[in-house]
């Protein structure tokens, strides 16, 4: 298999680790989180205690010093979770809104920030999407005007995951006026600052258990400081970390799909229908037999261009390619489960039919299925 090519023993010992404590700790609490619509605080308490949101950050700030696929082999196993949404809490946490910070941060910056998301003291999120920017980050319009002793912030961003109750935003914000890709910067805010305003729980199809607010910035007042990397060079250095991202969604999805699949699969072959199983029925073999193909073929393409990633390589391309079809092979595999399932599939007592409303905005978060073909032609010069 391929992913013998790609992990070593101390990767399977922590895979092994990761799932005890999926499920022993996050399982049991599943239909909770869902019910109350948020993962517990406690939650990222211990799993910084365990060690768990560091692995591949540098041991001087708290982290494992791993390679990229701990990060692979954590949100693999977290996709196995009765709720996705600790997954994505989890992802935004250590693969999105913290990168950055070990990038172009200052060494303050990371002390303040980044070593207490490691250990699982402060809560993360990112701020990019708004009202009028989702796909097109050049239409990004929360201005930051320069005053004296820092930055005056004003605007507006929504659909922001951890968004509710996180401790400090990573900013994607515009410091010139000028449209397109120049002339933004990111900065780290602090939650509690005067002026930044979460006006609201959003209510989503899927993913209950991960909350995602609406920020607002009312002539919200933070220092020098609080600039992350060179002003003016923030769209270019968010969309080096969108990379990253898109990469974990993909391997996360890989595995989501297969683990429905096989949820799926263990049902059929009890089901009887004509006097038979149901996974005896020809057109229903056959529809997994495609599945599984594609998702061996994904899974592979994911791994061999995360190895390239984790050696410096920037494989734009095939990150892409990685995202785009991880995404539609996961939407399909709920799908067919969903099917294969019939009216139990629908009911909400069974995980299906939640795998199938969690997994959809994958298709839509860290860039949409129609991003990801703009990018394919570009880079291929069609």
């Amino acid at each position: 298999m391929a992913d013998n090519l790609f992990f070593t023993e101390e990767h399977d010992l922590l895979r092994q680790s990761i799932r005890e404590y999926v499920q022993k700790e996050l399982d049991p609490h599943a239909e909770e989180w869902e019910t109350e619509g948020l993962v517990p605080r406690s939650v990222f308490e211990r799993m910084g205690e365990l060690g768990f949101l560091g692995l591949h950050f540098p041991e001087e700030y708290g982290g494992g010093g791993g390679d990229y696929f701990t990060n692979i082999v954590l949100l693999e196993e977290l996709a196995r979770c009765q709720t996705y949404g600790v997954n994505t809490g989890v992802a935004v946490q250590v693969g999105m809104a913290t990168p950055p910070i070990l990038a172009f941060g200052t060494e303050e910056q990371r002390q303040k920030y980044l070593v207490p998301a490691i250990k699982g003291e402060k809560i993360a999120c990112l701020g990019i999407t708004e009202p009028g920017a989702g796909s097109d980050v050049s239409q990004v319009s929360t201005f930051a005007e320069k005053v004296d002793g820092g930055w005056k912030v004003n605007g507006n961003k929504i659909f922001i995951t951890n968004g509710y109750r996180a401790d400090f935003m990573t900013l994607l914000a515009r410091t010139e006026k000028r449209s397109g890709y120049k002339g933004m910067s990111i900065f780290l805010v602090d939650t509690d600052t005067p002026g930044y305003v979460v006006s609201r729980k959003l209510d989503k199809v899927g993913q209950w258990a991960s909350d995602t607010a609406e920020i607002f910035f009312e002539d919200m007042l933070i220092g020098e400081d609080a600039l992350l990397g060179e002003e003016g060079r923030g769209f270019y250095n968010i969309m080096w970390e969108l990379q990253a991202e898109r990469l974990c969604v993909a391997a996360a999805c890989v595995a989501t799909a297969r683990d429905v699949l096989d949820t799926a699969i263990a049902y059929a072959k009890e089901r009887v229908q004509f006097g038979k199983p149901v996974i005896k029925n020809q057109a229903v073999a056959h529809r997994l037999a495609d599945l599984y193909t594609q998702l061996e073929a994904v899974q592979a393409l994911t791994y061999q261009t995360a190895w390239r990633y984790d050696r410096g390589e920037y494989p734009v391309k095939e990150i892409s390619m990685a995202k785009l079809m991880a995404t539609r092979v996961a939407f399909d595999a709920a799908d067919e489960a969903m099917q294969l399932m019939g009216g139990y599939g629908y009911m909400m007592e069974y995980p299906v039919q939640r795998a199938w409303r969690d997994i959809r905005i994958a298709r839509v978060g860290g860039g949409t299925d129609e991003i990801m073909r703009e990018i394919i032609v570009n880079t291929l010069g069609l």
